[in-house]
């Protein structure tokens, strides 16, 4: 206890705090991408059908066992207890279908089988049952992992510079309005990125990712984004069969809210994957390649790692090497860090905290006053 009864905060927590927040070096690295490669096992390359069906069969089996029991013995509960039976299942399940999610995810790199026909079909199906426009995700996300850290040409949570900001910004910029922010982010972000392409790259016309013919699609990807609407518009279909048969309510509770947590998850792990106070952005004058696939960080959260087959605590190595497969991506990270030293950023604050301190902190980019670097953005909140 320190002063007046306060508690005082260990020393060692806030030396992480402090190790969190420092920033990560900016210059060019004085390694390749070369070195790193040639230090990871070369087996945690190596792709395999069946170690990679595993998971998404486990996932599966664990996804339809709560749907069971839910389907099956809440009606039979008392009801005060329905009423947080209901809310667990959502959780669990939404968890569980975003390590589905993480699955399709793999197959959109090609890390799932040495097949590529496979993983667009095993990827087809399963975001497709979550609502997601594969192929249209899958070419869109391949531009994010070839443009990360560009503030011209990245694809997904491209911060604005203070001039950029929208006028209501400054009413936001406290603590009810982070909230208002981060309930919006967390429940619409998803949909209102496919649909508007919010938080994307500007594009000089409308961007969608449902259009076979907007600005993010190039000739030959068109056929494929019109496969991605028929998958999406086939389960919906099924959704609203299931609503005419067993009622809307019924798809909600058994769907509809576990979706919703899949969707604010995916926002909030790429959020937070790419959003800290220690992370650089670069304009055209500085990017390059390695540097923004650098300017990513790895996060812990807890029980839910493993659950979302380590997509948070790896993410380092996965833009480094977006083919590896999931299973082999902790021993990967723990091979290249002695080769990235201070390029490696991880941060262990939880997840809900982090959360909150980078809607706080991570408001607009701007570079150093001082600083020779001009192509070089820092996040500041002095709105």
């Amino acid at each position: 206890m320190g002063a007046g009864g306060r508690m005082s905060v260990p020393p060692t927590a806030m030396k992480a705090e402090a190790d969190a927040l420092r920033r990560v070096p900016h210059e060019k690295p004085p390694f390749t991408l070369a070195q790193i490669k040639k230090a990871i096992p070369p087996h945690c390359f190596q792709r395999s059908v069946l170690h990679s069906f595993s998971y998404a069969v486990y996932d599966l089996t664990i996804a339809f066992v709560l749907y069971y029991i839910a389907t099956s013995y809440f009606q039979l509960l008392p009801q005060p207890l329905s009423y947080l039976a209901w809310p667990l299942y959502w959780a669990i399940q939404g968890c569980i279908l975003t390590g589905v999610w993480v699955i399709a995810h793999e197959c959109g790199h090609h890390a799932f089988s040495d097949y590529q026909w496979l993983d667009d079909t095993v990827g087809l199906i399963l975001h497709s049952c979550l609502l997601v426009p594969y192929f249209s995700w899958k070419y869109s996300h391949r531009r994010h992992h070839s443009n990360t850290g560009s503030l011209e040409k990245d694809e997904v949570f491209v911060p604005k510079r203070k001039s950029s900001l929208p006028w209501f910004a400054k009413y936001l910029n406290n603590p009810p309005g982070r909230i208002i922010t981060l309930a919006i982010t967390l429940i619409l972000g998803w949909p209102l990125y496919l649909l508007f392409n919010v938080s994307g790259r500007s594009y000089k016309r409308y961007a969608c990712h449902y259009d076979p013919y907007g600005p993010i699609y190039n000739d030959r990807e068109r056929l494929q984004i019109y496969i991605s609407d028929a998958g999406v518009l086939a389960v919906t279909y099924g959704l609203f069969r299931l609503a005419a048969s067993k009622g809307l309510a019924w798809v909600i509770c058994v769907y509809g809210c576990p979706l919703l947590i899949v969707n604010g998850f995916l926002v909030l792990i790429t959020y937070l994957q790419h959003t800290h106070p220690s992370l650089p952005h670069y304009d055209s004058s500085e990017w390059d390649w390695l540097r923004g696939a650098l300017a990513t960080v790895d996060r812990d959260y807890g029980i839910l790692n493993k659950v979302f087959h380590n997509i948070n605590d790896t993410h380092v190595a996965h833009h480094l090497f977006s083919t590896m497969p999931h299973y082999h991506a902790m021993e990967a990270t723990k091979a290249i860090k002695p080769i990235l030293g201070e390029y490696y950023h991880f941060d262990g604050t939880p997840f809900y905290k982090a959360m909150w301190r980078e809607a706080k902190e991570c408001i607009f980019v701007e570079p150093d006053k001082d600083d020779k670097s001009k192509g070089v953005f820092w996040y500041r909140n002095n709105i």
